[in-house]
């Protein structure tokens, strides 16, 4: 992603309130999340140190292994993630957008993601173990993922404003006429402004 980590904090705070989803501070980050009541959500995590890590998922991708139970193909997409990011994610209540897959061994949980990019510092990678699978299983990993989806509301490298906003929102069939789409605008405006840069 070419957006500054500043712009993108900003960005996933507006969606994080315009999706009704209540931000989580865990020790050392602040969580923030997207979904689109369908099964497909976007989960960051800003920790105060500088890092970040996204988890996307898409509930009717092959990457989707919280439908077979697998927490040990689950925990290798977490591979090359530092432990201080993975730990953010390990053992840690469960959230609408964050269910967790428990390893039958141990008890130990982690929740699930189709997608595992991380920020250290100064770019954004791709984990490693997820990197691995998707070359192994020729899987395409940035659709697979939900990556393209769930990041689209976003709108990184271009306008995000409250008309853009509610324009995504025209395209997805969200208002019968005009009334109740100039409604939404005066709302989006307002989340916008109070998350302003």
């Amino acid at each position: 992603m070419a957006t500054h980590l500043p712009e993108i904090r900003r960005r996933t705070t507006v969606v994080d309130d315009l999706a009704e989803v209540e931000p989580v501070t865990v020790p050392g980050a602040h969580r923030l999340a997207w979904n689109d009541r369908g099964g497909q959500s976007a989960v960051w995590y800003f920790t105060d140190d500088g890092l970040g890590l996204l988890l996307t998922f898409d509930h009717e991708s092959s990457l989707n292994v919280y439908a077979e139970a697998d927490f040990a193909l689950q925990e290798s997409f977490f591979q090359g993630v530092p432990e201080s990011l993975v730990a953010l994610v390990r053992d840690r209540p469960e959230h609408y957008e964050s269910l967790h897959l428990t390893d039958s061994g141990t008890g130990r949980t982690i929740h699930y993601a189709g997608g595992v990019f991380w920020y250290d510092g100064t770019r954004w990678h791709v984990s490693s173990g997820l990197a691995e699978h998707c070359r192994r299983e020729d899987v395409d990993l940035f659709g697979e993922s939900g990556f393209d989806y769930c990041l689209d509301i976003y709108r990184f490298g271009q306008d995000f404003t409250a008309e853009t906003i509610v324009a995504i929102r025209e395209e997805d069939g969200r208002y019968d006429d005009e009334k109740p789409k100039e409604a939404d605008l005066t709302s989006v405006r307002e989340v916008v402004i109070r998350h302003g840069r």
